[in-house]
């Protein structure tokens, strides 16, 4: 009986090991398969974490750029609106220092004009016109300048009173006028003296009108046609400074 209860013992405690053993087993798989779905969750929501932290730096990065171009741009328009104001206040002080120095050059009484006429009512149609253009009575000026030069197309003075008519216009701000009205002068007449002087006035309206180029290319004329004039030595200046 003894053997028989230490047999039964034995077997007893055989089973208990096993059960307690397949509890152990279970136990550890459980755990270590609910490690594993925690750390696959984890993972999972470390990757979904930094997919969006992408999204947000290519988001920023993005408006950054954005920024960047908008303030380029503005910075552009900046200087481009300050390059147009300083060509317009250069020829503003061309202006004024144009019709400065074109003024006293006119003061001169009218029996000192280089060129005479015989018709008295030809030379005082003239002479009034030039009064008007001395006292700074520029619309005037170019009314009867304009009218002089329909009256005598063919007057020995009409190349000097198309110059001052241009300068009038020049004056007055109409400077495709009085553009048109010195390339005329020039085309008929490229060997009056007054030609590199009306030139130095259409380069100072094509700086008004912000035709740089245009302006550029008059003065150039000046300086390889007419060397050896005082104009030539104003147009290099204004070169330099339309550069």
């Amino acid at each position: 009986m003894a053997g028989i209860r230490r047999g039964v013992f034995i077997l007893n405690g055989y089973d208990n090991m096993s059960l307690s053993s397949s509890l152990l087993r279970s136990t550890v798989m459980a755990a270590t398969l609910s490690a594993a779905l925690f750390s696959g969750s984890a993972h999972a929501f470390a990757d979904d974490q930094a997919r969006r932290a992408i999204l947000d730096l290519r988001e920023q990065l993005q408006t950054l750029v954005d920024q960047s171009r908008q303030i380029r741009v503005q910075q552009a328009d900046q200087i481009d609106n300050l390059q147009q104001e300083i060509a317009r206040l250069r020829g503003e002080v061309e202006r004024l220092s144009y019709l400065a120095e074109r003024n006293q050059q006119a003061s001169a009484p009218a029996s000192e004009s280089s060129i005479q006429v015989a018709d008295p009512a030809e030379q005082a149609a003239y002479d009034q016109a030039m009064q008007s253009f001395r006292a700074g009575q520029y619309p005037e000026a170019t009314r009867a300048l304009t009218q002089f030069i329909q009256t005598y197309p063919q007057s020995a003075l009409v190349h000097e009173a198309r110059f001052y008519r241009g300068s009038a216009l020049y004056a007055i701000k109409d400077f495709k006028g009085s553009i048109a009205g010195l390339q005329a002068m020039i085309s008929a007449a490229p060997n009056d003296p007054r030609a590199p002087d009306a030139l130095l006035v259409m380069a100072a309206s094509q700086v008004e009108l912000n035709d740089l180029n245009g302006a550029r290319a008059s003065l150039q004329r000046i300086v390889k046609e007419y060397p050896d004039t005082h104009a030539a030595e104003t147009a290099k200046n204004r070169l330099k400074l339309l550069q």
